[in-house]
């Protein structure tokens, strides 16, 4: 039983994509207080068309997130894709989620992308608070292991590059970009901050390394939790166990700052060949002794690419 002291906790997610998606579907039925904070190197697919197009933040993550803490018929809504390619011509909406042009008019309208966040949750009676990193939309490039540089978030993601696709290191552009104060401000203040899950070089990371935001991490007084990806993503994370998702956070910003790590350690399910993603394999030994490992059976047995959002919920609120 969760008492309303834990109801009232301010819980902060760094990331956006597919995985923290999951994890606040899971957590809305604990916390009255969840803040996301989304990446705005989004390019690739239908938000980054809208990026291109109109100049806009992209949509596609603060959208998501917001369906995710919306009520059923809502979140059915904001994530209809129009039927066609989604990497389609910029001008076509073949491919494109309503939610997404949603948002765009009303950039466009107010022409603050803060206030069309607020526009947007009371128009569809959304709660929570939905922050993008920075206040303008940015790049990324990546090296690799061979020293080679990628730039753009859609080849690196797609694996659209030449020799060993094995990540080094990713940076986000414009370096001198300001990570947004109300970001900071919510990191700060938070009483559980969560990184991860998702893709590690291209929407966690890309939030972490803006100027201003690891240092606020290490600074939070938060109790703070490192969600492991239940499966290795095949241009990204290929062969990682939960020891190179830690060394590479530290490499990226001089430590590793979270308290607690939770990973599954359920494989029984086969996941289907045609998706090349394989099981993040768990360590022997702790990767930090200092850190708190949590590892339990969390996979959604019906797509085992992803967490179960209960289960994963159940497991962090077990170890607050």
């Amino acid at each position: 039983m969760v008492n309303q002291e834990m109801k009232n906790l301010k819980v902060v997610c760094l990331g956006g994509g597919i995985g923290t998606v999951n994890l606040i579907k899971g957590l809305k039925k604990y916390f009255n207080d969840i803040t996301v904070i989304v990446s705005t190197a989004d390019e690739g697919g239908s938000s980054g068309r809208l990026r291109r197009l109109y100049g806009v933040l992209p949509p596609g993550d603060l959208i998501s997130c917001m369906a995710a803490l919306s009520c059923t018929d809502i979140a059915k809504l904001l994530t209809y894709r129009f039927p066609g390619d989604r990497y389609g011509k910029d001008q076509n909406i073949g491919g494109q989620k309503l939610g997404n042009l949603i948002m765009t008019a009303l950039d466009q309208i107010t022409g603050n992308p803060e206030k069309s966040v607020e526009f947007f949750k009371k128009l569809f009676k959304i709660q929570g608070t939905f922050i993008p990193v920075t206040n303008e939309p940015t790049t990324i490039s990546a090296t690799t292991v061979q020293g080679y540089r990628i730039q753009g978030e859609e080849k690196i993601d797609l694996g659209k590059y030449k020799g060993i696709r094995v990540l080094d290191k990713v940076y986000v552009h414009p370096e001198s970009v300001q990570a947004n104060k109300k970001a900071l401000a919510a990191i700060e203040n938070a009483d559980l901050l969560f990184f991860g899950p998702g893709d590690l070089f291209t929407t966690l990371l890309p939030v972490m390394i803006v100027s201003g935001v690891s240092d606020a991490i290490k600074a939070a007084k938060a109790k703070k939790f490192f969600i492991v990806n239940v499966a290795n993503k095949p241009f990204e994370t290929r062969g990682y166990k939960t020891s190179d998702y830690v060394s590479t956070i530290a490499k990226h910003i001089g430590c590793f700052p979270f308290e607690t790590i939770i990973v599954n350690n359920e494989f029984s399910v086969k996941i289907p060949k045609k998706y090349h993603y394989h099981y993040v394999k768990l360590d022997k030994k702790n990767p930090i002794a200092s850190v708190k490992v949590v590892s339990e059976a969390l996979i959604d047995k019906n797509f085992p690419l992803y967490h179960d959002s209960s289960k994963l919920a159940k497991a962090i609120v077990e170890n607050i």
